[in-house]
């Protein structure tokens, strides 16, 4: 029997493995956006569940990312990627049956437990599977693309699968692809884990854990409740006590989950800047920008997941080039022009939605600047952020990375809420002065940001009164989704600014 054929057999099993594990986890960010309008109606779920629909994804990846990343070194890589399969899978049960937006919201919770588990592991089998040489360069620019296609096809697929099977089936469709990942794996994967595994940093990973949710909750919830409200208050200061407790315990830890010192590296922290901006702006929009199609334009939901292919195909095709360009002008270079792309698109975008009669195609140029923009940008900060610290230090520089962009998505998922829901409330108060209380305005305001314009004269019989042909209620929501890609397109140009002066500017390139 040929040895060297039967391992190559079992790789490439692997391999495929690894790739629907990847493809799943990248869906379940991309795909969900443009099913919420459905959910919003099927489910009775309000703008703030649909934030939390997304963000118990991302909140719960950050809270895992680490933890399970050393589990995997200590108790085996493969072990720990299997459970993470298994909870995957029947979070996505869960979810697909579900007729509760709390009991989704905490399924996808748990989905997004599994799925950030999944994440780090299959990494770390990548790494081990496959050794130094051609094979482990291929194998790695396959799984890049399986991660690129499941980020830039999420959203037509999962407007094709809610088109002809159902909302649910958008998670549902994660079962039987667990079960044959769960097959390959047995039969392919080899078990591997790392004998000098450092120790379990529990209160480090609690402290983060805690502050991103406080900080996520206090802008979520933060003008429903109050921001000087009793209950706010607490929130921010137990949120901040939080923040405190988590870079002391960094510091004295001798195995602590975040290596502050490299941020004294100039590269890795001008990279970070990056990956801070990436989610700052170009991710986090990703899941309003479906609202805009479906009830700015009245795009279907076959037809807004066809229109987001603009904004994340060029994300597929670019990064080759901005590898290239990497290596020929520098990081330092290349980077911010990045974001400095992302930020031209979104300020594109803002501009074409401004339209009497935007489509569509106004939104066409902005939404393919971002994405390319992104494309600059994702390679060389992924391949700076790992190869400017030593190379025993990669992995701890990867997890920072990974975690900077979890945690900026879904702060700014929540940002941009906060600014969507404000940007509609300052249109309505000045279009609709004393038509409505301060709490109406705020219910209505939420109503619209939800996509949910149907049903608002049913919801608020003395909107007929006032605007009876719903052109007000369309330039407000237009008006709130101004305000929050300038918000992305400013905000992504002063992260680049900073990051650029990181770097050194010119005299370091």
């Amino acid at each position: 029997m040929d040895l060297s054929y039967s391992r190559s057999g079992k790789n490439t099993i692997a391999l495929v493995a690894i790739c629907l594990a990847q493809l799943m986890f990248a869906l379940e960010i991309s795909s969900v956006p443009v099913i919420l309008s459905t959910l919003e109606r099927v489910l009775h779920a309000d703008f703030k569940d649909l934030q939390w629909i997304m963000n118990a994804y991302t909140i719960a990846c950050t809270t895992v990312l680490m933890a399970a990343g050393t589990l995997a070194d200590r108790y085996g890589r493969r072990l720990i990627f299997v459970i993470s399969l298994i909870v995957f899978g029947l979070a996505s049960l869960i979810c697909g049956l579900t007729e509760s937006t709390p009991l989704l919201i905490a399924g996808r919770f748990i989905q997004g437990m599994g799925g950030g588990s999944m994440f780090i592991c299959l990494i770390a089998i990548l790494s081990n599977q496959f050794k130094a040489g051609p094979e482990r360069m291929k194998a790695f620019g396959i799984w890049g693309i399986f991660l690129g296609f499941g980020l830039g096809f999420g959203p037509i697929i999962g407007g094709v699968i809610a088109a002809l099977s159902g909302w649910q089936w958008v998670f549902l469709i994660h079962v039987p692809l667990t079960l044959l990942t769960l097959a390959l794996v047995f039969s392919s994967v080899e078990e591997s884990n790392d004998p000098d595994a450092k120790k379990l940093d529990i209160l480090g990973m609690a402290t983060l854990s805690l502050t991103v949710f406080g900080l996520t909750y206090f802008i979520t919830q933060g003008s429903e409740l109050g921001f000087t409200s009793h209950v706010a208050i607490f929130t921010i200061v137990a949120t901040l006590v939080s923040f405190v407790v988590f870079l002391f315990v960094e510091q004295v830890n001798p195995h602590p989950m975040f290596d502050f010192s490299v941020f004294r590296i100039r590269k890795f922290s001008g990279a970070i800047m990056g990956s801070i901006g990436m989610n700052f702006s170009f991710w986090p929009f990703i899941i309003f920008l479906p609202i805009f199609y479906q009830s700015a334009l009245h795009y279907d939901i076959v037809t807004t997941g066809l229109s987001l292919l603009a904004y994340t195909l060029p994300t597929l095709v670019i990064p080759p080039l901005a590898e290239r360009l990497s290596h020929r002008y520098q990081p330092g270079t290349i980077i911010p022009l990045g974001m400095f792309t992302i930020g031209l698109g979104f300020i594109l975008m803002w501009y074409g939605s401004s339209f009497a009669h935007a489509s569509g195609l106004t939104m066409l140029p902005g939404s393919l600047i971002a994405g390319i923009g992104l494309g600059l940008t994702n390679t060389p900060v992924t391949n700076t952020t790992t190869g400017s610290v030593p190379s025993n230090r990669a992995g701890m520089a990867s997890g920072m990375d990974i975690s900077a962009r979890l945690i900026t998505l879904a702060i700014n998922i929540a940002a941009m809420g906060f600014i969507l829901l404000t940007g509609i409330i300052y249109y309505l108060e000045k279009s609709l002065p004393g038509s409505f209380n301060v709490v109406h305005l705020r219910s209505l305001a939420e109503n619209i940001a939800a996509g949910n314009l149907e049903s608002l004269g049913q919801s608020f019989p003395e909107l007929l009164n006032v605007d009876a042909s719903g052109s007000v209620v369309h330039a407000a929501l237009v008006h709130g989704f101004g305000w929050v890609m300038l918000y992305g397109g400013v905000g992504v140009w002063a992260l680049g600014a900073i990051s650029f002066m990181i770097f050194g500017g010119k005299k370091a390139q």
